[in-house]
């Protein structure tokens, strides 16, 4: 049973504070002031995993750190908007566009559309290939100021998927060495200075940059994967932003030191529709009719996630507005059906998520037994269909900031994570129709329709959307709550 945060023993306060303080030594020195002015202190839950090379998810912190930059950024709508290009035009499947003009890189050298070619020609030849270019044939080349991005097939989608950290543009320098680094190679406002394994590194402002000048003179970044030593750096003001408060923490800090975000993550049963008893539609309805969200966000979530009310949450608002109603299947009798849900272990709640569905599931008639392992020996399981339901939490917005992508491989015939092993030819037809049409009001539409189609089945029930709990200290202006994760510390961020 869980601790309330109140009751922590004292053993745990102990190693906590052994933790802060071998993390954290020296952070609130004078080293953090420069001319009056302080250093943003900041306390990751993830180290490093590919020394910071940009190809891999360590992009994500370049691009917290506002050190590397793309081509193009998204809107809150998920829309592209100009960044390191300045506009482009579609023509068939070539996309052009416009580089921006009077931008250096941290080492002093220019951004060209040379060094974009390179960039994203060195994304599109990796192997393995960034995430967001996983099944894209792309080729890219420079014309004068410009730079052309041809895809094997028409791609609605290329500007977005030009946002994704992983395809951020750096200097040559990047690319001489065994992995890319990105140390001194970027164009942000932060110019990353050094790294220290997986332990800490550090920016300075770069006062070159073609946005202006950021209103902090750096960034000293701590690499803390206790989350109940973050939560006491918090506390103990040995730093200043913290990621990922864990919710058995957050009741021992100040209210006003606390920001839940809504994340793109929805914690999801998915129901075999291909064998076993969930092939019966009528039971399927009769799962969702048991479940009870709001116990499970007020119990085991302690009420920091929201009831879902589709796919697709809070984090996407735009989805709530369009979203037609939806027919489902009556819900037939239990009668003592067995049945086996998976899920793992290395999300700490998801345990306790299956324990109050066994008993919600039991309560309506079917007898249920749990399958609870590490997820790297159960996942090819789920994906070759052999539970009859499988809880997940899953992110349902990928690099691209479009959820089409998600609801294909999970609810398409042909999806590569159709752990739901659904079939469905009319949620194939919505599908098709969203993946195909350009980004905007049409396509939003198209994938809530797409979202209605595949609820419509009870193939799976969406429980509720998880929020991250992000700390600031009480000084700290302007730092970012990016529901999407992209943004942390801008030009914008600095400390009283």
């Amino acid at each position: 049973m869980r601790l309330p945060a109140r009751l922590l023993p004292v053993s745990a306060v102990a190693a906590a504070s052994a933790l802060l303080t071998g993390c954290f030594s020296g952070a609130a020195s004078d080293s953090s002031v420069e001319g009056g002015e302080k250093r943003v202190r900041v306390a990751h839950m993830l180290p490093p995993r590919s020394e910071l090379s940009p190809l891999s998810d360590d992009a994500f912190k370049l691009s917290r750190w506002s050190t590397a930059e793309t081509l193009v950024k998204l809107d809150a709508e998920g829309d592209a908007q100009p960044a390191l290009a300045t506009k482009w035009q579609q023509n068939g499947k070539t996309w052009t566009f416009e580089i921006r003009d009077g931008v250096t890189f941290h080492d002093g050298t220019k951004l060209t559309a040379e060094a974009v070619v390179r960039s994203l020609t060195e994304a599109a030849t990796a192997s393995p290939k960034p995430r967001i270019l996983d099944g894209v044939d792309l080729t890219v080349k420079a014309e004068g100021d410009s730079v052309a991005v041809t895809t094997a097939t028409e791609d609605p989608l290329v500007p977005q998927r030009l946002s994704s950290p992983q395809l951020s543009i750096l200097s040559a320098k990047a690319y001489e060495g065994r992995t890319v680094s990105p140390v001194g190679a970027g164009t942000g406002p932060f110019e990353l200075k050094k790294v220290n394994g997986t332990s800490s590194a550090s920016l300075d402002r770069y006062d070159d940059y073609w946005g202006g000048k950021a209103k902090s003179p750096g960034i000293d970044v701590k690499f803390v994967p206790d989350g109940t030593a973050r939560a006491a750096a918090l506390r103990s003001g040995e730093a200043d932003v913290v990621e990922a408060i864990p919710v058995s923490q957050a009741a021992l800090l100040e209210e006003d030191q606390i920001t839940e975000v809504p994340m793109p993550r929805t914690n999801t049963l998915y129901l075999n529709t291909s064998e076993g008893p969930f092939k019966d539609a009528a039971l399927r309805a009769a799962a969702r009719e048991a479940i009870d969200a709001e116990s499970i966000v007020n119990g085991v979530y302690e009420g920091r996630a929201d009831v879902a009310e589709g796919l697709l949450g809070p984090a996407l608002p735009w989805a709530a507005d369009l979203r037609p109603p939806v027919r489902r299947a009556k819900a037939g009798d239990p009668a003592g059906k067995a049945i086996t849900i998976g899920t793992f272990t290395d999300r700490a709640e998801l345990p306790e998520v299956a324990q109050t569905l066994q008993q919600q599931l039991q309560k309506a008639g079917f007898k249920v037994k749990l399958d609870v392992r590490e997820y790297a020996n159960i996942e090819s399981d789920a994906l070759a269909g052999k539970f009859d339901a499988f809880i997940l939490s899953r992110a349902t917005v990928l690099d691209s900031g479009d959820p089409a992508a998600y609801l294909y491989s999970d609810f398409g015939s042909k999806g590569s994570f159709n752990i739901s092993q659904l079939s469905d030819k009319t949620v194939d037809a919505a599908l098709d129709k969203a993946t195909a049409m350009k980004s905007g009001d049409g396509r939003r539409k198209a994938v809530v329709d797409a979202e209605a189609a595949v609820l419509a089945t009870d193939a799976a029930v969406p429980m509720l959307h998880e929020r991250v709990i992000q700390g600031d200290a009480a000084g700290v202006v302007d730092v970012a709550h990016d529901p999407r994760e992209r943004e942390l510390i801008t030009m914008e961020t600095y400390v009283k």
